[in-house]
């Protein structure tokens, strides 16, 4: 082995990491476009579930709650909240009215939102969509959340 190393060698190593590596990205990109259908559940994607999920954005829910493990987990996981509430929606929507975890000490309550009933039938589809997507690890661990 040579006791010097040259630029050529630097940039060598260099070109042929990057390349090595684009080829793994790409291949696992490719991989996980394959596997998409199989678990996104996209056949339940509707209009209602849509304005569900921009519900869900402007009203900043992923600020105090998780989906699918993503987000605060200052307040309840919702990724199974369906499965939770008895495969409800009008259990949900119930909930959500309700104005839940008012006076639990050490925790603030949920915000009034005063959505209309159409809002709340959004949310709710979006939050049962949400519940039939397959995670790889089985996302919540147990159905409290």
């Amino acid at each position: 082995m040579r006791e010097t190393f040259t630029k050529g060698m630097a940039r060598n190593i260099y070109y042929g990491g990057s390349v090595f590596f684009f080829l793994v990205f790409l291949g696992l990109t490719v991989d996980t476009v394959q596997r998409l259908p199989a678990t996104d559940n996209r056949e339940n994607l509707t209009p209602t579930v849509t304005a569900g999920k921009y519900l869900w954005e402007t009203n900043n829910c992923v600020g105090c709650h998780s989906l699918l493990g993503e987000g605060a987990y200052f307040a309840p996981e919702l990724g199974n909240v369906y499965t939770r509430f008895g495969e409800s929606t009008d259990a949900i929507k119930a909930y959500i009215q309700s104005r839940p975890a008012e006076g639990i000490p050490g925790r603030r309550s949920m915000p009034q939102f005063n959505f209309t009933d159409q809002e709340l039938e959004e949310i709710a589809q979006f939050l049962k969509y949400s519940d039939g997507i397959k995670t790889a690890r089985d996302w919540p661990p147990n159905i409290q959340g």
